[in-house]
């Protein structure tokens, strides 16, 4: 069941919210229950057979919990065998088949992979339990009723693809059952209104400029490599961006707010400042539970840049099983070595004016290899943007005339820029969002929509409870639902 669906949007959701208005009425101390119950009936409608690994999964790790606060000698030995387990369990079916691809390549054998269907979320259901159990063993944190800790590892608006959620921020809101009001479901249904027309609106049709380029074998030209990685680079930030929006939204109808993922990272100076503002959940859990154990900044600059090197290849290797997903975590690593070394150098920041076209080039040529099936194919992208497979010019467009209602401009063979379609105008128009609109956490700044507060203003586009921006939004949400015509998945799914 996706966000983006009408099961969701007219079913699923109407009878949660339903349940949960009567309960805050009648019985309030139920609550809890049963926003935990429907988000497993929302983890098993997805498919079924993995609902009991989910439940086992949070039976397991809240068990090996309270065993950890309540030893006095082993305490260690009970977390070393619960995170074994766990990252055993998300090892089997992530990157058992990885596993062996990469030997059968390196040995030239013919090692038969396993039929592993990857569960939905595993990576954010196991990671967020993860920082559970560490917390528990550095004493920050208590105890908990079972129902509480179920609802937050299962909990329906992050369980799919985050935000990674701390249970510090979580369990004292599920715990305070808070009651319904209004300016809540206002918030909500607001943000979850634009989150929605950031994934049906911009992501989904960008989808278009982007799948061939990026196909085997289609060997782009430089046109068309630099259309198909912007696009890409557009549609992985509105898809996500919109679940996030979503997810924000969807929490803030039930009293709960959620952490934010992010706050306009396209609009980032410098590519450190890039990771404060890209999947802000996942970077924190980086830094916390793997670069700091690491040493962090603590012994010195060659060893942080060998603890940023480290965490973002498995930041990438969590992404996916691919040698693409740790080729681009690489990347990272040394990109942000590499600032860090220049500011070591010289002191400064980078100026604004090519500091954020920097940031966003190489983010984007970092996105080619994330996206790419494999790295012959990103390597052949990347090359064809800077001139590798020569410079396509459109070719046909003389024999146009003026009366002429639809223009397909063919570049190296791949028809596919259709200028009476909506790819290139949408390209345009998220470019334009994107770099220098405000972002959703501030136009609700005066509301709170999320845990974090942030500086910045959205000027004349704040937020308000009023007429102008109710119509505006009914007419979005419109615009959106006549536009479902395809439910398409999120990309982060995948991940």
């Amino acid at each position: 069941m996706l966000f983006n669906s009408f099961s969701f949007l007219f079913l699923y959701l109407p009878v949660v919210l339903a349940g949960y208005l009567l309960l805050a009425r009648w019985r309030p101390q139920w609550i809890v229950g049963w926003l935990a119950l429907m988000s497993l009936f929302f983890y098993g409608y997805w498919d079924s057979r993995y609902l009991p690994l989910l439940l086992a999964s949070i039976v397991f790790n809240y068990w090996c919990g309270l065993r950890i606060l309540a030893a006095q000698a082993r305490r260690k030995q009970w977390l070393i065998g619960a995170l074994a387990t766990n990252l055993a369990l998300l090892a089997h079916y992530k990157y058992a088949n990885f596993f062996i691809d990469s030997v059968n390549a390196v040995s030239g054998g013919h090692l038969q992979g396993w039929q592993i269907i990857l569960p939905i979320g595993i990576s954010f259901f196991t990671f967020t339990q993860v920082a559970f159990l560490v917390d528990c063993y550095r004493g920050l944190a208590g105890e908990y009723r079972f129902v509480h800790y179920t609802l937050f590892v299962s909990y329906f608006p992050h369980l799919i693809a985050g935000p990674v959620l701390h249970h510090k921020e979580m369990m004292p809101q599920f715990a305070s059952r808070c009651r319904p009001n209004a300016a809540d479901f206002a918030v909500g249904t607001s943000i979850f209104v634009i989150g929605l027309a950031k994934k049906v609106l911009l992501a989904d049709p960008l989808s278009v400029l982007v799948g061939p380029v990026f196909a085997p074998g289609a060997a782009p030209q430089l046109v068309e490599a630099w259309i198909g990685a912007l696009a890409y680079t557009m549609q992985l930030y509105f898809d996500f961006s919109g679940y996030s929006d979503m997810a924000i939204g969807l929490s803030r109808l039930f009293g709960v707010r959620l952490p934010l993922n992010f706050h306009s990272p396209y609009q980032a100076r410098d590519i450190a400042e890039f990771w404060r503002r890209w999947h802000m959940t996942l970077s924190r859990f980086l830094r916390d539970y793997l670069y700091v154990p690491l040493g962090g900044n603590r012994a010195g600059l060659l060893r942080r840049y060998r603890n940023l090197m480290a965490t973002m290849l498995l930041g990438g290797l969590w992404h996916g099983a691919g040698w693409t997903f740790v080729v681009w975590g690489g990347l990272h690593g040394l990109f942000l070595v590499l600032h860090l070394g220049w500011r070591s150098w010289t002191g400064a920041q980078a100026p604004r004016w090519w500091g954020r076209a920097l940031t966003f080039l190489a983010v984007m040529l970092a996105w080619v290899v994330f996206r790419a099936p494999d790295l012959a194919t990103a390597a052949d992208i990347i090359g064809a943007m800077f001139g590798a497979n020569g410079i396509a010019l459109p070719r046909g467009l003389a024999a146009y005339g003026g009366g002429v209602q639809s223009i397909d401009v063919t570049f190296s063979g791949i028809r596919w820029i259709d200028f009476s379609g909506i790819g290139v105008p949408t390209l345009v128009v998220a470019c334009v969002v994107a770099w220098y609109a405000p972002n959703t956490q501030q136009i609700f700044r005066r509301y709170g929509p999320a845990l974090e507060r942030f500086a910045g203003s959205a000027g004349r586009w704040h937020w308000r409870p009023n007429r102008a921006w109710s119509l505006g939004l009914a007419a979005l949400f419109l615009g959106c639902a006549f536009s479902m015509n395809r439910v398409s998945e999120f990309l982060y799914f995948q991940f």
